[in-house]
């Protein structure tokens, strides 16, 4: 039992391992021994800053904040007003190539740039941290890891669940044999981009727009379209909505899916899915669906058998019968893993677990903790980590794993088929479209 345990802590901190020889470390945050000094810190440049960005830099103020990139000046102005000494720029290779004091970058632009900035910022020898998911494409998630294993750089994705308690709890339960082994589990998200607010256009049509209103004073909507196809400026994209399209995001499934089924990925030890399949309610070649069901299949596992995943959106899960009358579902999404002895229900970000119904967990005797907690922010994870010379907890070898699981869950969707999946050669094996979903074309220059 307590080699078991080990072999579980092992997994778990499989990405928190020290770096290589290669790992570009800021040679002015390294005291004269090669170790870092405590009171030093980090040159941090952050891209795209008018929204979740914005969150992620407040939490990194005990940092350098040196330099500050947006496309959208105007959306931009609350950040550029916080940190006034941070020189300001649109294009974030210009930023690059002019400021050499950087030593790690924030990104939190729309999904579809994450990937090509990621890579010319890692290319550059700078530290990334990029919010989820860590990219549009399997074929992208695929080149990023491989360039952050080129690189050595610090590496992390904004999926703050994977720093918090719950997470801990669930792996140490799942772990000891508190449900039993897990062969089901159910997953959802129950936000959709219905009704109007979310991204008000999609609700009603599914084209491009046709009006073309003017842009915005302060934006550059070149920059902002960055490497997808070229369409003229409509605010149903900027700001905020650019989620629900197809071109520049990832859907509920790239924004929720990736944090609620991170806890997934990690306790049950997965790798990639076999076979995939969904069902949508409004399929169309521009837009997100409003609801859907996925359904993934997974092999067995070192000690863990066979799973099935489904991932409810746009609806809320079947409630569980152990579930007792007056309790409710964990609010907007969760998940449910379901046991041959039991069923563990926990929130978005892993949150409140609990073993249901309350008898069984009033009567679980918990396990001592095996794994490390982290203290401070997700953000902070990645800069202690940067100074410490060591990988970072949710680095891109696990994220862009994470990543490849969910975007196969969105080719799915827009294929509404049963796909199988060959990932040792990144192929869909019996669906030439949903096989060339995996990548994408950037436009001219990008």
């Amino acid at each position: 039992m307590a080699q078991d345990k080990n072999m579980n802590r092992r997994h778990f901190l499989g990405t928190a391992a020290a770096t290589t020889a290669f790992s570009v470390i800021p040679s002015h945050i390294l005291g004269s021994t090669g170790h870092t000094a405590a009171n030093d810190k980090v040159n941090i440049a952050g891209i795209g800053i008018g929204g979740v960005g914005f969150v992620n830099l407040k939490n990194l103020e005990s940092q350098n904040i040196v330099a500050l990139c947006d496309v959208d000046h105007q959306n931009a102005a609350k950040a550029f007003d916080r940190y006034p000494n941070a020189k300001r720029y649109k294009d974030y290779r210009q930023m690059l190539e002019k400021q050499k004091d950087i030593d790690a970058v924030l990104i939190a632009t729309p999904d579809h740039s994450h990937a090509i900035i990621t890579t010319d910022c890692m290319k550059a020898g700078k530290h990334v941290y990029c919010q989820k998911p860590l990219t549009h494409t399997v074929k992208e998630a695929r080149d990023v890891m491989r360039v952050a294993k080129e690189t050595g750089v610090v590496t992390q994705m904004g999926i703050q669940g994977h720093s918090w308690e719950g997470i801990r709890r669930i792996c140490e339960w799942i772990w000891d044999g508190a449900i039993g082994k897990v062969e089901n589990v159910d997953a959802w998200c129950s936000l959709t981009y219905f009704p109007p607010g979310q991204a008000y256009w999609c609700t009603t049509h599914y084209d491009i727009p046709a009006e073309k209103p003017p842009v915005p004073e302060g934006l550059d909507w070149n920059l902002w379209l960055g490497p997808a196809p070229w369409r003229d400026y409509h605010p149903t994209y900027h700001p905020g909505c650019w989620r629900a399209w197809y071109d520049f995001g990832s859907g509920w499934m790239g924004d929720r899916g990736v944090h609620t089924l991170d806890m997934v990925f990690t306790a049950l030890k997965l790798k990639q899915p076999e076979v995939i399949g969904a069902t949508v309610s409004n399929l169309n070649n521009q837009t997100h669906p409003f609801t859907s069901i996925v359904n993934f299949s997974f092999a067995a596992r070192e000690d863990m058998p066979p799973v099935k995943l489904t991932w409810y959106e746009g609806i809320e899960v079947p409630r569980p019968e152990e579930l007792e009358d007056g309790r409710k579902l964990p609010s907007e999404g969760g998940v449910l893993f379901k046991g041959e002895k039991g069923t563990i229900m926990c929130g978005i970000y892993g949150d409140s677990p609990r073993i249901i119904p309350e008898t069984k967990m009033r009567d679980y005797k918990h396990p001592p903790q095996t794994l490390p907690r982290i203290e401070g922010t997700h953000e902070m994870e990645w800069v202690n980590a940067i100074k410490d010379g060591r990988k970072a907890n949710a680095d891109f070898e696990y994220s862009g794993a994470l990543t490849e699981f969910v975007l196969l869950g969105n080719i799915a969707k827009r294929t509404q088929s049963k796909l199988y999946y060959d990932a040792e050669n990144m192929k869909i094996t019996n669906n030439d479209r949903a096989n060339e979903l995996l990548r994408k074309e950037h436009r001219t220059g990008w």
